[in-house]
């Protein structure tokens, strides 16, 4: 964060994926080197578990299992687009039926969102299939 500067706007973290909305400084569209570091330096973190098979490929360069090689990045238009993909990353853990209520799921920074009065607490609760006005 020093050296690569930016903001998590909003953020969920998922067993096996995790989505964020960013804000990098004016000018700076370098995603690739704030990705390579934070995948790095979270993998140097871990142990390697007797399970993990990593190929030859991922040998030669260094690589472990915990992450994909790419990212999907997607320059944000307008605040409509903001908040279509704020609420993406909100109601992915209900989407992937980890949890049935947005809420529960504390990987996630909606209950900042909340605390700030941006959703109420119940947002999508009660078995709602998507947010209101979402399309995928």
């Amino acid at each position: 964060m020093l050296r690569h500067p930016f903001i998590i706007d909003a953020i969920v973290v998922l067993p096996d994926h995790l989505h964020c909305v960013w804000t990098l400084p004016d000018g700076d569209a370098d995603f690739s080197t704030r990705w390579r570091l934070i995948k790095g330096n979270f993998s140097r973190g871990c142990q390697v578990g007797k399970n993990d098979s990593i190929n030859a490929s991922r040998v030669a360069k260094k690589e472990r299992t915990i992450w994909q090689r790419r990212f999907w990045e997607h320059e944000i238009r307008d605040e409509r687009d903001f908040r279509h993909h704020v609420d993406y990353i909100h109601f992915n853990p209900v989407k992937h039926g980890l949890v049935s209520a947005v809420q529960d799921w504390q990987y996630s920074s909606f209950n900042y969102y909340c605390q700030r009065g941006i959703y109420p607490q119940n947002w999508c609760a009660t078995g709602m299939e998507q947010p209101p006005g979402w399309v995928e």
